[in-house]
């Protein structure tokens, strides 16, 4: 069973500790063997103060967090999906797409999403376009993608 629920400070630990496993995994394949994420995400106060700055979910399935999502509100129609990350074991299961369906669901009045991701993380692409998304622009390594519901 799969749960979108707001994360607390408690969850900071589990929640550093997942994304440097997504995104240490993801650059690892795509960007030349380079270890790395972007910034705070191995950090737990960073995960801490990100609680309180945006709407901050945890992924649980079957109870357990095994994954995250940060969302920005720019205003009542417009929403930046900060980040997304769902922990290495569980990716190509379809999970992360429900997870994007979840988010979606709970913001009903958002008719615009947007998210910038690295020019060189192939995987991100792949899966932002199945979830509906189309990159609109290039700015210095990192690709914009947007979506109109």
């Amino acid at each position: 069973m799969l749960i979108l629920e707001r994360a607390n400070q408690n969850d900071s630990p589990k929640l550093a500790e997942i994304q440097k496993a997504s995104f240490d995994d993801e650059s690892k394949h795509f960007n030349n063997n380079e270890i790395g994420g972007p910034l705070g995400y191995d950090s737990i106060s960073w995960q801490e103060e990100m609680m309180q700055n945006c709407e901050y979910f945890k992924v649980l399935y079957n109870g357990e967090i095994i994954g995250g999502a940060m969302i920005f509100i720019e205003n009542n129609q417009v929403h930046n999906l900060g980040r997304i990350f769902i922990d290495p074991k569980y990716q190509n299961q379809g999970i992360g797409k429900k997870v994007m369906k979840e988010i979606e669901g709970s913001f009903p009045d958002s008719t615009k999403w947007w998210l910038d991701t690295p020019s060189w993380s192939v995987k991100n692409h792949h899966f932002y376009t199945k979830c509906g998304f189309t990159k609109v622009r290039e700015e210095d390594d990192m690709y914009i993608f947007e979506k109109t519901v």
